[in-house]
């Protein structure tokens, strides 16, 4: 009887991204590659099963993220880091752009203590280099609290890529995506 001689794939990870409008950065992060699936959501408020039009108050504490399943084996955490500081503003509390309000914070909500130290590890570098120019105002916190966005907001750049919000803020960091950071990019 022949034996699979394959070992097994390490397990997939965890981490979960708020940078502003989870449109935005679902978009990005759809692009990478290593990543197998991406999801807009709501973490670390204080309401259960909330809403958008909660969230949007910014009554609920919750920040607008995606969270991201990957595989370690073919993107790091730190890399996943360097592309989120990349294409966010990571010096404007509560704000991008825009958008203003806690819920689209600069943040890092992680399950695993690893990701904590690299996400710190990392914010201490560039802030050493005085890499924006500006305090770096992302939080890394323990991900709680974490639900899932309504269906309409999950892909919705590759859905509604001319709509205007898409077409003006949304493009731009995917554009800027795929020019800087071509060694992540999903083969198509």
């Amino acid at each position: 009887m022949a034996q699979n001689s394959t070992t097994p794939s390490p397990p997939l990870s965890t981490l979960t991204l708020g940078g502003g409008c989870f449109w935005c950065t679902h978009a990005v992060f759809q692009e990478v590659r290593g990543i197998t699936s991406v999801e807009s959501g709501y973490c670390n408020g204080k309401v259960l099963h909330p809403r958008y039009e909660q969230v949007c108050t910014g009554a609920t504490g919750h920040a607008e993220v995606v969270r991201l399943r990957f595989d370690p084996a073919v993107i790091t955490v730190r890399e996943l880091l360097e592309i989120f500081f990349a294409t966010h503003d990571p010096t404007t509390l509560n704000r991008q752009g825009n958008d203003v309000g806690t819920q689209y914070r600069s943040g890092i909500y992680v399950e695993d203590p690893a990701h904590a130290q690299v996400a710190h590890d990392l914010i201490r570098e560039m802030s050493q280099d005085k890499l924006f120019g500006a305090p770096i105002t992302t939080e890394v916190q323990h991900l709680h609290n974490y639900w899932p966005a309504e269906d309409y907001h999950q892909d919705y750049y590759a859905k509604n890529p001319l709509q205007g919000y898409c077409a003006y803020v949304v493009g731009p960091k995917v554009v800027k995506f795929r020019k800087t950071f071509t060694r992540f990019l999903k083969a198509h």
